[in-house]
């Protein structure tokens, strides 16, 4: 299956994001729209730690579900009622407490969902600590 190409830019997707969650801004920005899907930052501070020193497992599922949500975005518009239908993750080692990286591949993109697959890295060029396929519902409406 052929992914379309992106119709919104990285800029346009990070504006959406802050407008979309005026009472809980969301930490993570969209670095790049790419061929496949999308990159994204998140900046890990003190807050972020668990016990043991290492990155809370919430922290990388909801960078997993925004990385993808942002993906499909970044092909059908901005559609704020796009909602997550599946979340699998498997978490492959410790985080460092550095920046994660999401790298988001659209696999699917349909009419009424979307299929993406996101690796978690520590770090710019640190290992694998999580990989997730994260399913989207898109409205009828769009």
């Amino acid at each position: 299956m052929t992914i379309p190409a992106p119709i919104v830019d990285a800029a346009a997707l990070n504006q959406f994001l802050q407008e979309a969650f005026p009472q809980a801004p969301r930490l993570y920005r969209v670095e790049e729209v790419t061929d496949l899907g999308v990159r994204m930052r998140f900046p890990i501070g003190a807050e972020h730690e668990r016990p043991g020193g290492t990155v809370a497992g919430p922290v990388l599922m909801g960078l997993a579900d925004g990385a993808a949500w942002l993906a499909t975005l970044s092909r059908i518009g901005l559609v704020p009622l796009a909602v997550t239908s599946n979340l699998n993750i498997d978490f492959l080692r410790k985080p460092a407490l550095v920046d994660l990286v999401a790298d988001a591949e659209l696999l699917r993109l349909g009419r009424r969902s979307s299929v993406t697959a996101v690796r978690l890295r520590s770090g710019d060029d640190g290992p694998l600590v999580a990989h997730a396929t994260v399913g989207y519902a898109i409205p009828a409406d769009q």
